[in-house]
């Protein structure tokens, strides 16, 4: 009898329907020569600290730091794993053969590898790796079973990160809350949340101590079309208003018009943190509900495995589009068909083959997210709002690109030069796939008398009027006072982000590289980080905003070891562990090297000999307003700039009013100088002035 063992029974009962196992057991399915049982995700996990001594139950500083010296593995305490452990313990000891069905990437291996050692299996063992779980790929996958011994750099990557997890988490958690934390409240550290943490405690520092400096930009409007200086903006009033006086008397002149047709490619496709930081961005869906989502929609066939960290599809997924695209020629989603027509457009045609969507090159466990073609049916509204993200994202990789036209004219008064942009969209191509985004751009179209925002970083994406190079005219100069901003807070979205692209704050090249591709955390795992920092009230939000709350803020002033709250710790750990799956470095030496560096940690905190303690916040903080948040916003109010006064009359501008009393502050003369027309006290806080 041949034994497969899934990670779930939904994924259990498809597998057993194709290959024949079609009678139902207790606990697994039977037929046709196999046996198909399941595990719930992980039915163990390594050993706690008390399994290796009673005298590593009690939390004591005199235990640590905690080194077993083998590291074995325990059922985790539920009746259910108990009782279906038993069923596979049961099967596997009777078993010719195995088949690993678990998912395909170093969890599912590090899930399966256990259950099988747990329960002393000795028979020999296959492995199944697909991708997605339609009818086909399951087919496909029984007729090109690997080797379990083929995957064992990848159990053991995985097994090292597992050890050096527990070696870092339970001494380093024990260490602080024993040290810094109080009764009943332990202080959470681990390799990946205190960094993250770390991410966003840092930036609330950052919002905290910004104080806001005024500037000015320079500007002028030129047939009805605002031109902004070339030299941007300026540090103070002074010399704004030198090149103000410069302008204000002479005309303007148009000195170049520059006309350039450009193209955007259609977005590439969605890998998990992608996914996750458009569904925050549009539908404020938090990370984790996000992977619940999508796992939903892998588990019922309409899209591919979804924990992936690539954007690329394999050359070999090719030949499948076109029966894919079908499928989603025949969706149907509330009554309607949202992607007939789309689809409908790239008919009769092959369909385009780039290296932006496929290249084997980039794909290692699994492909991106793409949809499967299979019809889907019953779906939440929350989850038709992700699956048709995804299917879009699948359809637009085969549009032709959008082409637009880009206008820059040059313009100049005296010697100050001043440009505008306009882009128009020639070809909408691809974006004719995402309705609100070609509804922004045909509104865009339009023209408008609004700047580009303060950091030049606004899409421009409208059509200019027609100007000729050499034309002039009069223009209506402006001197704008406005004030810096702080950075801000994270999202969701934004920390996804910041996590996936850890590396650009590390210093170290190779270390960058290493998370360059792989960030802090993994794709699967990044969801249950955020919702963990949530959970210790290290985080709370405000609408879309994470904020650090004094238990975080805290944590993070009091570990004095850089290394446990730096991306650096990740990126070494990434660097290794890459280097274990593909053979070339030992797991004994990455446990051992980990060893020496958590011994030191521990040396390092017990030599503290302060008396501080970690302030908690509790449930009942979360439901009133923080005062450190409270005091942040008063100190952030005070820096900001005075509202400006309440308008008042201002006489018309002439000769005769010169040296009248000030109708606002009634302290300084009405004055008429080069620049503007106003008060003499002006520059002693009088806000009466009006350039003119």
């Amino acid at each position: 009898m041949i034994v497969c063992i899934a990670e779930k029974p939904s994924v259990a009962r498809d597998i057993a329907r194709i290959i024949g196992a079609t009678s139902s057991r207790n606990g697994y399915m039977e037929g046709n020569g196999y046996q198909v049982t399941w595990t719930f995700g992980h039915l163990c996990e390594l050993k706690m600290p008390e399994d290796y001594t009673p005298l590593w139950k009690r939390w004591a500083l005199g235990s640590l730091p905690m080194i077993p010296q083998r590291f074995g593995i325990r059922l985790k305490d539920d009746d259910g794993v108990k009782k279906q452990f038993a069923i596979i313990e049961q099967l596997m000891s009777q078993a010719d053969s195995i088949v690993n069905c678990g998912d395909a990437g170093q969890e599912g291996e590090l899930i399966q590898r256990w259950v099988m050692q747990k329960a002393q299996a000795t028979c020999p063992v296959s492995r199944l790796w697909i991708s997605s779980m339609t009818d086909e790929a399951i087919r496909e996958g029984f007729q090109n079973l690997k080797d379990q011994h083929s995957y064992d750099s990848l159990y053991m990557a995985g097994l090292s990160r597992a050890i050096g997890d527990w070696l870092l988490g339970i001494n380093a958690t024990r260490l602080y809350s024993i040290k810094y934390g109080t009764v009943g409240h332990p202080l959470s550290i681990g390799r990946v949340q205190t960094p993250t943490l770390a991410l966003i405690v840092n930036r609330q520092k950052e919002i905290d101590n910004f104080k806001p400096e005024p500037y000015w930009v320079l500007a002028t409007r030129y047939r009805d079309t605002l031109f902004t200086a070339v030299k941007g903006k300026f540090s103070n009033r002074e010399e704004g208003e030198k090149s103000f006086e410069e302008i204000k008397d002479k005309p303007f002149t148009v000195t170049d018009v520059q006309k350039k047709k450009g193209t955007e490619q259609p977005p590439m496709l969605y890998d998990l943190t992608s996914l996750q930081v458009d569904c925050n961005h549009k539908y404020g869906y938090s990370a984790e509900m996000t992977l619940n989502l999508i796992q939903e929609l892998y588990e019922k066939k309409l899209t591919t495995y979804p924990r992936v960290d690539t954007q690329y599809l394999p050359d070999d997924v090719y030949p499948k589009c076109p029966a894919i695209m079908n499928g989603l020629f025949q969706t149907s989603l509330g009554g309607q068909r949202p992607y007939a027509d789309l689809v409908k457009t790239l008919g009769g045609k092959p369909l385009k083959k780039t290296k932006r969507v496929f290249d084997s090159s980039k794909v290692t466990d699994h492909h991106a997210i793409i949809p499967t073609g299979v019809l889907p049916q019953y779906l939440s509204d929350a989850a038709q709002h992700v699956y048709d993200l995804v299917a879009r994202r699948f359809i637009a990789a085969f549009y032709p690109d959008c082409k637009f036209s880009t206008t820059t004219v040059l313009g100049r008064v005296g010697d100050v030069d001043f440009k505008v942009s306009g882009k128009e969209i020639l070809d909408p191509g691809f974006r004719v796939v995402f309705p609100s985004r070609q509804a922004k751009a045909q509104q865009s179209a339009a023209p408008t008398s609004q700047p580009a925002d303060d950091e030049g970083k606004q899409e421009e994406e409208r059509t200019l009027p027609t100007f000729e190079k050499g034309e002039s005219g009069p223009h209506e100069p402006t001197l704008t006072e406005k004030w810096t901003t702080p950075p801000k807070y994270y999202t969701e979205a934004t920390l996804l982000r910041a996590m996936e692209t850890a590396g650009k704050f590390v210093d170290d090249e190779s270390l960058r590289a290493a998370l360059k591709e792989n960030g802090i955390g993994r794709p699967s795992t990044r969801a249950a980080i955020i919702e963990t920092l949530f959970k210790r009230h290290y985080i709370r939000k405000e609408r879309k905003n994470l904020i650090a709350t004094p238990t975080g803020m805290e944590l993070i002033a009091m570990i004095k070891e850089d290394l446990l709250k730096s991306c650096e710790l990740t990126g070494i750990w990434e660097k290794k562990l890459r280097l274990i799956e593909r053979g070339d470095y030992q797991p004994s030496q990455f446990i051992d090297e980990l060893k020496e560096q958590i011994t030191a940690i521990v040396q390092q905190v017990l030599a503290d000999n302060s008396n501080r303690r970690v302030t908690i916040t509790t449930d009942e903080d979360l439901k009133k307003k923080p005062a450190k948040a409270a005091a942040s916003k008063s100190r952030k109010k005070k820096a900001a700039p005075p509202p400006p006064p309440a308008p008042v009359p201002v006489p018309p501008v002439g000769d005769d009013l010169v040296g009248q009393v000030c109708p606002l502050c009634g302290k300084g003369h009405i004055i008429k100088g080069k620049t503007a027309y106003g008060c003499s006290e002006w520059k002693n806080g009088c806000s009466f002035r009006k350039p003119f």
